[in-house]
């Protein structure tokens, strides 16, 4: 009989074990995602540096480097930095305010402190005729106008959100109405104005950086800083006030008390923004909504840097495009409103409620 060969299977050695995805539980959970945030800062960052030295240096009629080059440089300086002011006050200031209204519609503008400003113009034309414009400029005039807004924000927390009924949605309808009653004021004045005058009014309500004068910064700048540094300084306790009334009370935080401190800096901010330039109704609410986006967090300490470079960018990329692309330096911030409104709309309509 032949002799059989005993043959041993074959056997494949075994695949090697794919890593597991490592996760944490902090606001960016996955590697992927930590990444993602790095690139979209990097990004923004660059943008921000790019524009900012367009504006500066783009289309400059002197010789690089010569004394006039320089000259018209350290004027449109002043620009850029009037932005990156407006930018963050914007940023910084809606963030925050979405997060303790628990509302990612609204923003501080429905407190009336644009109303008021409008009111404060349109009065100070009213009175004093095209020369109330030239009244109004000055420090002391931008000192009073902040002022002015801060204690209108004062004196309605100190009310309504004070006592055992304190509530923060009856604050917010209240700040509507009055809003509502300072723009049909100043509307029934600027019926009253004469053609040559409702121009020159009309010119002082369109927000604008180039109507900040340089004397601003030197009160605009430390009241940013603090304001905003302090909100900054509390982005782990907004993290706790977007989870609700309830759950900051069991952690141990005094809601009233957080709220108030939250909302008192946000009026800082948006004061010195509205008194800087004017209006800007629907800049906030776009730069929010797109830092969220961009972010994909909602940890407080990640979404305020993308906010910032995202207002920054929105700002000085509008500005760059209509002022060396269409000559057309007036209708930026009509642009931006434009775009934020539209924003405005497809989200109310993709969430169908407020």
């Amino acid at each position: 009989m032949p002799a059989t060969t005993r043959t041993t299977p074959r056997t494949t050695p075994p695949l090697p074990a794919a890593a597991p995805r490592r996760r944490s539980s902090g606001p960016l959970p996955t590697t992927r995602s930590r990444r993602r945030y790095v690139a979209v800062v990097v990004t923004l960052a660059v943008l921000a540096l790019a524009l900012a030295a367009g504006l500066v240096a783009w289309d400059n009629p002197m010789p690089a480097g010569s004394d006039g080059f320089w000259r018209i440089a350290q004027l449109r300086l002043k620009n850029v930095l009037v932005m990156a002011i407006v930018a963050f006050c914007q940023a910084i200031a809606t963030v925050s305010f979405q997060t303790v209204t628990n509302n990612r519609i609204i923003t501080p503008s429905i407190m009336g402190f644009e109303s008021l400003y409008v009111a404060v113009q349109t009065a100070a034309v009213y009175f004093l005729g095209a020369a109330g414009i030239v009244a109004l400029t000055g420090l002391p005039q931008f000192v009073l106008q902040i002022g002015l807004m801060v204690g209108l924000a004062v004196a309605l927390y100190g009310w309504l959100l004070s006592g055992k009924h304190g509530n923060l949605h009856v604050m917010l309808l209240i700040g509507i109405v009055i809003g509502g009653g300072l723009g049909s004021v100043s509307t029934f004045m600027q019926r009253l104005l004469t053609p040559s005058e409702f121009d020159v009014l009309t010119a002082r309500l369109f927000g604008s950086v180039t109507k900040a004068d340089a004397s601003y910064l030197p009160v605009a700048v430390p009241l940013v800083l603090v304001a905003g540094g302090l909100l900054w300084a509390r982005a782990r306790r907004l993290n706790v006030l977007a989870l609700g009334k309830d759950a900051t009370t069991s952690l141990g935080l005094s809601h009233r008390g957080e709220l108030v401190k939250v909302l008192l800096l946000v009026a800082v901010l948006m004061a010195v923004s509205t008194a800087l330039v004017g209006p800007m109704t629907f800049f906030g609410f776009l730069v929010a909504t797109l830092a969220y986006q961009f972010a994909d967090t909602h940890d407080h300490r990640h979404v305020f840097p993308v906010a910032v470079l995202v207002g920054f960018v929105v700002l000085a990329g509008a500005y760059f495009v209509m002022n060396h692309v269409f000559y057309a330096q007036g209708v930026v911030s009509i642009i931006i409103e434009l775009v934020g409104g539209t924003v405005f709309l497809v989200v109310i309509l993709r969430k169908g409620r407020l």
